[in-house]
């Protein structure tokens, strides 16, 4: 039991399966919620928040929409539909919301160990795409959600903005940015390791690395039954639980099938992994301090828009550029090459094929990325940093996302690109699939995983979550003085005055 913290229990209230960002969130509103509840947090690996979570292997951006152009389209009178921006915002501040309120409990105790203030911009080069900018700059700018965003196409403006981006740049391009001071980097892996380091002091929670789920199926009382394997051990037991969460990342879809319950049929799991060039050079990095996101390729999907990333890591700042997509059948960055063909089934398998049929151009985008040679990706990189230089940068390896594919009546099956709760009808099992933007809205997430599983207990856990979350219940969106309240308040909690 070398890796594991504690004994494993022979029954539990609450089991959770993975030790990163979700289950951390999960297990800290259901601990101050319901604090006599038995909690165990199962982690395969020796250390929690290894894979989605780990800082190298997620973005960070801490997804909020002031400057991934992905989440405000055109509409067909070239209107800019900006509601997809106003959600994900909006689910940003709940989770700020969340993190502030642990921070003035003394859960965590400096904010900076996990977030930072870095501007956060969008970039575009070209008339129509100036022009686009330009609408979505105008659709959102008045809003309190967005308070703050200013807008330019003065080269003389841009470079104070990004000098690192402007620096022997051609003249003569029609260039245009957004640019906001509210952004800010996110370390999910810190931010997990705080929660799950505040949980394990609380009486009546485990947290148990180096423990593989084997299996997981209903007893005859109702509760589940977990048989669970220490690695280090060989040793397997079983472990009933009378609620059972999923938050394992890409393997949370093989996870969930081997409950058998029936809203996982015609769910499937398209696996992509990620790549990033990697700055080397201390001059390089210290010249840019933004979050610089530009428009994805025609044919792209949304994960690929292209983006120069200050990153703040373990107190160090740092520089990436990406991603650089691939493709491997597993479904975790340390998974088995069989995950994907292990988890198609009879009731999936008319989805996945729809799925295949109807995104040729994907299939083909993903075929060109795996064949991209090392002047591809720095010929990309150049379009953002003209000087770029080969031996300043490196490729790393980030994080499998397994986006969902879902069955739909019309196609046969869609494939989704955000994130999605499945939870049993009596809310005893739940569990999330998808990616983007995942870890920024964890608390939103979370806070939807409890309306759907513990409906019965929320009437009495109202007023402590309104405590935990003070917009519960409401839409900023709807109330521009509560929206700047918060805006305010959560910056003064989490340190983020710049």
């Amino acid at each position: 039991m070398s890796a594991a913290t504690t004994e494993v229990r022979a029954s539990t209230d609450v089991l959770l399966i993975g030790g990163g960002v979700m289950s951390a969130t999960l297990g800290t509103f259901l601990n101050t919620l319901q604090p006599d509840w038995t909690i165990d947090i199962f982690e395969r690996l020796d250390d929690v928040a290894q894979e989605s979570s780990n800082a190298w292997n997620n973005a960070g951006t801490g997804h909020s929409a002031l400057c991934e152009l992905n989440y405000t389209s055109e509409n067909a009178d070239g209107s800019i539909d900006i509601s997809k921006a106003l959600n994900v915002n909006e689910q940003f501040q709940v989770s700020r919301q969340f993190w502030s309120y642990l921070v003035k409990t003394g859960q965590i105790a400096n904010p900076r160990d996990f977030i930072t203030p870095v501007a956060h911009m969008s970039f575009v080069w070209g008339d129509r795409n100036v022009d686009f900018l330009r609408r979505r700059y105008e659709a959102l700018k008045d809003h309190p959600l967005f308070s703050g965003m200013r807008y330019s196409e003065d080269p003389e403006q841009l470079r104070q903005w990004m000098p690192l981006v402007m620096k022997n740049r051609p003249t003569g391009e029609k260039l245009a940015a957004t640019w906001i001071a509210s952004g800010t980097d996110v370390n999910f892996g810190a931010l997990s390791h705080l929660l799950i380091k505040a949980l394990k002091e609380k009486p009546g929670v485990a947290l148990h690395t180096g423990h593989e789920i084997e299996d997981i199926k209903r007893g005859s009382d109702g509760r589940w039954n977990v048989r669970v394997k220490a690695l280090h051990t060989g040793q397997t037991r079983t472990v009933s639980a009378r609620f059972v969460f999923i938050g394992a990342g890409g393997a949370a879809l093989p996870l969930l099938q081997k409950t058998g319950i029936p809203e996982v049929r015609g769910y499937g799991g398209f696996p992509v992994s990620g790549q990033f060039l990697r700055c080397k050079n201390p001059d390089v990095i210290a010249a840019h301090r933004a979050k610089v996101y530009g428009m994805a390729s025609v044919g792209a999907p949304p994960m690929s828009v292209p983006h120069l990333d200050t990153r703040m890591i373990d107190g160090q700042s740092t520089l990436l550029f990406g991603p650089y997509a691939g493709f491997s059948t597993r479904f975790l960055k340390k998974g088995s090459l069989l995950d994907l063909p292990r988890s198609i089934n009879g009731g999936n398998i008319g989805s996945i094929l729809a799925v295949a049929r109807d995104n040729w151009a994907l299939t083909k985008y993903l075929i060109q990325q795996v064949l991209q040679s090392n002047a591809d990706r720095m010929k990309a990189l150049r379009e953002f940093v003209p000087d770029a230089r080969d031996e300043d940068w490196e490729l790393v390896v980030a994080g499998q996302r397994v986006q969902v594919i879902k069955a739909d009546a019309k196609k046969g099956g869609v494939l989704q690109f955000g994130t999605e709760v499945i939870s049993s009808a009596d809310g005893s099992v739940g569990a999330l699939l998808g990616a983007s933007p995942g870890a920024s809205t964890a608390a939103p997430i979370m806070l939807n995983v409890i309306r759907k599983c513990f409906a019965a207990q929320l009437p009495a856990w109202d007023a402590k979550l309104k405590e935990m979350i003070p917009s519960f219940g409401q839409k900023l969106s709807d109330n521009q003085e509560l929206c700047e309240t918060l805006r305010k308040d959560t910056t003064e909690a989490l340190r983020l005055e710049d």
